[in-house]
């Protein structure tokens, strides 16, 4: 049985019976079309890492070694190594109305997380706000502010896999091919909230449901 016939039984069952043959349709129109959102990881911008900008590193040899270096080799030295930037989540609901279904808006309403670096699970979050994803095909940007010590993630691998880790991400020439997002998502119908009964790993090569 597919998620939102799941879901549907269980609107029947907390109280909205009866429903009219019509509106059981509406429903589970509604809800098909909201199991087609469709998400993936954009670009990482704004990436400082203790303090420091790296748009324009491409190597630790880049940075200066009597000012931010010094910076860097201190914060490790005490055992933080704060990382903060901006991760952006392209959002698509393909629901355009030409498969024989309405258009169908959606509202991203949350998105609980957790980001894996390199397959490690860090922090969770939680998106703050709720997003309209328009009935276009068209793709909606969800910037992501995100914050951690990657100290506590990978401190025990050396100064060294700290910084490259920082710069494969953040740098002159990084990206997030090296994060994933485990993501559970909650969107905002007339039928009330309706959260995604599984989770979803979000990545930066497809777009996923």
């Amino acid at each position: 049985m597919r998620w939102h016939r799941v879901i549907l039984v269980a609107i029947v069952l907390s109280g909205l019976w009866p429903l009219s043959c019509a509106q059981i349709k509406q429903i589970s129109d509604t809800l098909a079309n909201l199991q087609r959102l469709q998400f993936k990881l954009g670009s990482v911008h704004e990436f400082r890492l203790v303090g420091i900008p790296l748009s324009d590193k491409s190597s630790p040899s880049d940075f200066n070694p009597l000012g931010d270096g010094l910076k860097l080799l201190d914060a490790f030295r005490s055992n933080k190594f704060p990382a903060d930037f901006v991760l952006d989540l392209q959002v698509r609901n393909p629901n355009d109305g030409t498969q024989g279904r309405s258009a169908v808006a959606a509202t991203l309403a949350g998105l609980e997380f957790r980001l894996l670096i390199d397959e490690q699970p860090t922090i969770t979050g939680a998106l703050d706000r709720e997003v309209e994803i328009p009935a276009s095909g068209s793709t909606t940007t969800v910037p992501i502010r995100i914050s951690l010590d990657l100290y506590e993630f990978f401190g025990k691998q050396g100064y060294d896999k700290l910084i490259n880790v920082a710069l494969a991400i953040g740098g002159k020439n990084g990206s997030a091919s090296r994060l994933k997002l485990d993501a559970k998502p909650t969107v905002r119908t007339k039928f009330g909230l309706m959260t995604y009964p599984g989770r979803i790993t979000i990545v930066d090569r497809e777009f996923r449901n």
